[in-house]
């Protein structure tokens, strides 16, 4: 029989579903009683439900290949499924462009772009859907319009495509390198060069998952090219623009990092997650958080309009984070050096 929906120990179900074991039913296996008794359930769901130990017999955690015996109670937390697309959500977008074809956003750094393991709920999918009515499909249900990406910490532009016509046309561009891209970077330390091209192939990393690696000839590696130039430098730091040629993950970053000047607090690839000013003040005690991103922004993109065939410009103001960020390095570093 159903009952009204309790508490679960592992979060708020859809609904709970009570049954009681029979005498037919004695010594067969949990997951082949629940697979019989739930017919409108698919095998793989009940798997789930009772891998994430939402399945209880009298009131203790069930295992698939338990046998059970007559009269014993079950409860079936039954959560609701995994939605096909992101559940719309009220976040405020800062919006640098909109026509009925496409819009350019300001991404602020810590959101991530689509719906991810670990990163269901805040993801900028969940925002465009709750603002935009219509959002291209070629990137499938968990990517509503989104055209292409930006990591979670990297600020600024990212091109949403409003139906799939736009869509394709904006992927052609970005596809055949027609897309300028400019971005900035804090770095540390500063480049040997005043201007250089790090041309070097990119793949998966080869033990860690979440990164990427400079790898020749591997299966997986496909080829990166990213031109930089140094706009300032101060007391071992620089500020960087940066033409990324293609459009690897984690490009800019890699390449950087490749030539022994990573972004600045790049948890990745500089091996720390922040900045803090006792590292200017070279003072042990000082704690202040200066920066708690990589200092990574999309400062530029130029291209074509999708459908009027219009040149168009967007810039996303450089962050207050990164340019305080900045300041502070040359107003410590040069007061150093008085």
């Amino acid at each position: 029989m159903n009952t009204p929906a309790q508490q679960c120990p592992n979060g708020p179900p859809n609904e709970i579903v009570e049954l009681i074991v029979g005498l037919e039913d004695q010594q067969v296996r949990l997951d082949q009683f629940l697979a019989a008794k739930l017919a409108s359930f698919s095998r793989a769901r009940l798997q789930t439900v009772i891998r994430k130990q939402l399945v209880t017999v009298d009131g203790q955690t069930g295992k698939p290949s338990m046998r059970l015996s007559a009269g014993q109670i079950i409860l079936i937390h039954i959560p609701e499924p995994t939605p096909s697309g992101p559940i719309p959500e009220e976040i405020p977008l800062d919006v640098v462009f909109e026509d009925e074809h496409m819009v350019a956003i300001n991404k602020p750094p810590g959101m991530v772009v689509h719906p991810a393991k670990g990163h269901w709920a805040g993801t900028l999918a969940a925002a465009l859907a709750f603002h935009f009515k219509s959002l291209s499909e070629i990137g499938g249900p968990t990517r509503p319009g989104i055209v292409h990406r930006l990591d979670r910490d990297t600020s600024g532009l990212i091109l949403v495509a409003k139906h799939d016509v736009a869509h394709a046309a904006l992927t052609e561009q970005f596809e055949h390198r027609r897309i300028v891209k400019e971005y900035v970077a804090i770095v540390s330390p500063s480049p040997d060069r005043d201007r250089d091209v790090i041309d070097k192939p990119i793949g998966v990393h080869p033990y860690q998952r979440e990164k990427m690696a400079i790898r020749e000839g591997h299966p997986t590696s496909r080829p990166a090219v990213t031109a930089y130039e140094v706009q300032e430098r101060v007391g071992g730091f620089a500020w960087l623009k940066l033409f990324p040629k293609t459009g690897r993950t984690h490009q800019i970053r890699v390449h950087l990092a490749s030539i022994g000047t990573p972004v600045l607090a790049d948890k990745l690839y500089s091996g720390r997650s922040r900045f803090l000013r006792g590292e200017l003040t070279r003072d042990e005690t000082d704690d202040m958080v200066l920066l708690g991103r990589q200092a990574l922004h999309a400062h530029r993109l130029q291209l074509i309009h999708p459908v009027s065939r219009e040149p168009l410009e967007f810039f996303a103001p450089i962050p207050a984070d990164l340019q305080n960020t900045f300041d502070a390095i040359k107003t410590i570093r040069l007061g150093q050096s008085d």
